[in-house]
C-alpha cells in the first residue's frame, strides 16, 4: 500500500508529536517537593537559609543562629521535610534551644513541624492560631489531592499547637542576636507572620513579597492591608529580604509591589 503526499506528512506529523509530547510533558512536570538542604547558606552573621530552587511547593527555610538558642521558620512539606530541616538545624546549633515559627500555615511552611521534638517551642500569632482552629486541614487535603507523593509527604500531618502566642509582635532573645515576631494582618492569608533578625537586618517576609506576582488567596484580603503591610517592613530598614518562595533581594523589592498594589482596585 503506497500513502499519498498528504497523508504521508500527516503520518510524519503526528510520529514526531508522539516523540516530542513527552519530552514537553517531563519539562512541564515539577520537581518533586523536597527540601535540598545541600544548598543550605550562610547569608549574613547568624542567619542561614536553604533555598526553594523555586521548586513550587518548597518554601525558602531560615534559620537564626544566637548563643542560647536557634529559631527555625518554616518546616517543609510533611515529616520527611521537617526531618531534614531538623538535622540542619541541630547541626548549626549543637545544643541549643530549638525555636520554631513558620510565616504562614500553608503546607509547605508548617506542616513539617511534626518532626520536631517536643522540646522545641513553637510560637505562633494569635491569628495563625485563629486560622487553623477556623480551617483545620482542609488546606492539607487541597495540597494532598495534588499529588501522591504530596499525599505521602503529609500522611498523619497535624498543625504543631502553639507553646507561646503574641498578638501583634514578640521579640525573641537567642542570644547575641534577637527576632522581631510580627503578626502582619491578612495578606496572603489570615495568619501572615513576618520576622526580623537584628542586628543582621534580613527579613523573613513570608508572601507578603517576593520576586513573582503577589499571591492574593482569600476574599478578605486588602489592597490597603498590604500596603500598610509594605509600610511596616521597608520601615525596618531591612539589609537582605527572604520571602517565602524564589530569589532573596534587598529593600528594592518592597516598591514593585507597593506599585502593583497601587494600581488594584481598594
Amino acid at each position: 500500500m503506497t500513502l499519498g503526499k498528504g497523508c504521508a506528512m500527516r503520518l510524519l506529523l503526528m510520529l514526531a508529536l508522539i516523540l516530542v509530547a513527552p519530552a514537553r510533558l517531563a519539562a512541564q512536570t515539577p520537581p518533586p517537593p523536597y527540601v535540598k538542604p545541600e544548598g543550605l547558606r550562610q547569608v549574613s552573621p547568624h542567619v542561614y537559609v536553604i533555598p526553594d530552587n523555586s521548586v513550587p511547593t518548597v518554601s525558602n527555610i531560615g534559620f537564626v543562629v544566637g548563643e542560647r538558642a536557634v529559631l527555625v521558620i518554616d518546616t517543609g512539606l510533611g515529616a520527611p521535610n521537617g526531618a531534614k530541616v531538623l538535622a540542619e538545624a541541630q547541626k548549626l546549633g549543637g545544643s541549643r534551644s530549638l525555636y520554631l515559627v513558620t510565616t504562614h500555615v500553608h503546607p509547605e511552611h508548617d506542616l513539617g513541624a511534626g518532626a520536631f521534638p517536643a522540646t522545641t517551642k513553637m510560637i505562633r500569632a494569635e491569628s495563625q492560631v485563629q486560622e487553623i482552629a477556623d480551617d483545620g486541614l482542609a488546606i492539607s487535603e487541597r495540597f494532598k489531592s495534588m499529588s501522591p507523593l504530596n499525599a505521602e509527604l503529609l500522611k498523619d500531618a497535624q498543625f504543631r499547637k502553639a507553646d507561646v502566642t503574641f498578638k501583634n509582635s514578640y521579640d525573641l532573645d537567642l542570644g547575641g542576636v534577637r527576632v522581631r515576631l510580627m503578626a502582619m494582618g491578612f495578606n496572603h492569608t489570615k495568619g501572615d507572620t513576618a520576622f526580623f533578625a537584628q542586628p543582621d537586618a534580613v527579613l523573613f517576609a513570608g508572601d507578603i513579597i517576593m520576586t513573582r506576582l503577589p499571591n492574593v488567596t482569600g476574599p478578605e484580603s486588602r489592597v490597603r492591608q498590604w500596603l500598610s503591610s509594605l509600610d511596616t517592613l521597608e520601615a525596618l530598614k531591612p539589609k537582605l529580604i527572604v520571602p517565602s518562595h524564589g530569589p532573596t533581594g534587598d529593600a528594592a523589592m518592597i516598591a514593585p509591589y507597593r506599585a502593583y498594589f497601587r494600581r488594584a482596585p481598594v
